[in-house]
């Protein structure tokens, strides 16, 4: 495992379009918000390129990560938003490059791919965060806060829901592991490639959004049956926004959904946790170890060690 170097107050954080393109006003009100923080942020070329619904051709978004990672002026990179086009840009990434300049690397939903890829390729610690598109409507604390306090490197960080985001125990119980996960669609996608997620040990956290319930039941058994629940420790859901169902009703919730698909795994599992699509987003460290506290009506997710140095 290579840790990141911290994150100070007033870094110099570059900005990068490694999938879709990010509206420009969505664009000005996000880093109002982080240099509003103190922090510098240094806009990639990719922001500003459009390719239909990409930001750039694959090689351009490339080009723009593996610059960032190689300019010593940069101490962090955030990506602007996700969408689609990642699993274009993962073969052109310069992963030797990457290891030699770790670096904090954080985004969601399309971005799991890069994470994922990032940090089974090269042993770098990645972040399964908030983007600048998490901040399109201005401040959000709950962001913000768990961001700094997770990056600044303070020790025993937990990860609680905030009062409005109710989650919910499924299958109660405490467990150990390094944390995995992210989009179901992208670790779905890469299932059979040469950046399959190994779940074994794991804690795997996913999560979706504008799915159809039948959809989302789908890809659990898809999941199940490629043996990516085989041996992991527990199982996180994340927020599932904007889950849709037809006329003719497909007859579960998403929480009942999990319990037919997984309720015959011996781990403890929980729902709506702050890791999806919605207002409030965690910042989890991928392959970093915790602990899920899912025996109280509030679980928890404790990191065991700093996931930067």
């Amino acid at each position: 495992m290579i840790k990141p170097p911290v994150l100070n107050p007033n870094a110099t954080i570059g900005i990068v379009s490694p999938s879709s393109w990010m509206k420009e006003s969505d664009l000005k009100t996000s880093v109002f918000v982080f240099e509003n923080k103190g922090y510098k942020l240094v806009l990639g070329k990719s922001v500003f390129l459009k390719d239909n619904t990409y930001a750039g051709t694959p090689q351009e978004r490339a080009d723009d990560i593996n610059g960032m990672f190689a300019n010593p002026d940069i101490d962090a990179i955030i990506c602007a938003r996700g969408g689609y086009g990642a699993n274009r840009v993962l073969p052109l990434l310069d992963y030797d490059l990457i290891k030699s300049n770790p670096k904090i690397f954080i985004g969601y939903s399309d971005i799991t791919a890069f994470l994922t890829s990032i940090t089974q390729t090269t042993g770098l610690v990645t972040f399964h965060g908030p983007m600048l598109s998490s901040f399109n409507k201005g401040m959000v604390e709950y962001n913000f806060d768990l961001m700094e306090k997770t990056l600044f490197g303070n020790e025993s960080v937990t990860i609680s829901p905030p009062p409005e985001l109710q989650a919910r125990v499924l299958k109660p119980g405490k467990a150990e592991g390094p944390i995995w996960g992210g989009n179901m669609c992208l670790l779905i996608n890469r299932l059979g490639t040469e950046d399959q997620l190994d779940t074994d040990g794991a804690i795997l956290f996913i999560e979706d959004v504008d799915e159809y319930l039948y959809a989302f039941d789908r890809m659990l058994v898809h999941m199940k049956e490629a043996g990516m629940f085989d041996n992991i420790k527990a199982l996180i859901i994340g927020e599932l926004l904007d889950m849709k169902d037809y006329d003719d009703p497909f007859g579960k919730s998403t929480d009942e959904i999990v319990i037919d698909v997984c309720g015959d795994l011996n781990i403890p599992i929980i729902s709506n946790f702050p890791c999806g699509h919605g207002i409030f987003q965690a910042t989890i460290p991928i392959s970093v170890p915790v602990q899920l506290d899912a025996k109280t009506d509030i679980p928890s997710l404790t990191l065991l060690e700093s996931p930067v140095k």
